[in-house]
């Protein structure tokens, strides 16, 4: 077993957040009424992709009915529909579509990630949970020893990102940065990171993230990743 199968074993059966483990296992039981004859996965999310990325991606959390679902990161729900989208346009995805563990979807370059690993109630962890949380996606970061670009999904994953680089003695911006879709905020040479709105039908739907303005992010990221980009 390498450290990223056993660290994503470790994150499976996690039990640290009380609210949480209730919250995702009540959800496991009921069920959405679409997915009634379906097994819920009901526990925390281990992170997805190539053991040799040099492009993270991270979200906020599991969505319910999503991830805690289907046992993937952005695996059954719009928003890992238009993720996967932009990915596959980007190279960075064997295919369009992400629908189960077992639908063989594989990623180049690239790893999926949340700064929390259980779905939390209205989307929202606690302060608590998110640096309980922590600790498995600084470890992901040391087993990931060719990543070069941080794209974070939203304004929670955007400060996740960069207080853990803070917290690391990375030269980051004083005050930190803003988040906005687009924001880069380089590092030091060979690491940056990218901030881009959360592909969530609240965003999709209102026009504040289009295809187009989601696409441009992972075509800079490939830009970022070249010497010199």
């Amino acid at each position: 077993m390498n450290a990223l199968t056993a660290l994503a074993t470790e994150v499976s059966a996690c039990r640290r957040c009380p609210r949480l483990v209730e919250w995702r296992e009540r959800v496991a039981r009921t069920k959405r009424a679409a997915y009634a004859t379906e097994e819920y996965w009901g526990r925390p999310v281990p992170g997805f992709g190539d053991p040799a990325a040099w492009l993270v991606v991270v979200g906020l959390a599991p969505g319910a009915h999503g991830s805690n679902r289907t046992g993937r990161m952005f695996t059954g729900d719009a928003s890992g529909n238009l993720l996967y989208g932009a990915l596959h346009r980007a190279g960075l995805a064997s295919q369009p579509d992400s629908t189960s563990r077992a639908d063989g979807l594989t990623l180049n370059g690239a790893w999926i990630t949340a700064a929390v690993r259980c779905a939390p109630p209205k989307n929202r962890p606690t302060t608590n949970e998110r640096d309980a949380c922590r600790p498995f996606l600084e470890r992901e970061w040391d087993l990931l020893p060719d990543l070069r670009v941080v794209v974070a999904l939203g304004a929670f994953a955007f400060s996740v990102v960069l207080r853990l680089l803070r917290d690391r003695a990375e030269p980051i911006p004083r005050p930190l940065p803003r988040f906005g879709h687009a924001v880069e905020v380089p590092i030091r040479p060979g690491l940056t990171v990218l901030a881009s709105y959360h592909p969530s039908q609240q965003n999709t739907f209102t026009g504040k993230l289009t295809e187009q303005m989601f696409d441009a992010v992972w075509s800079r990221a490939c830009v970022l990743r070249r010497p010199g980009g």
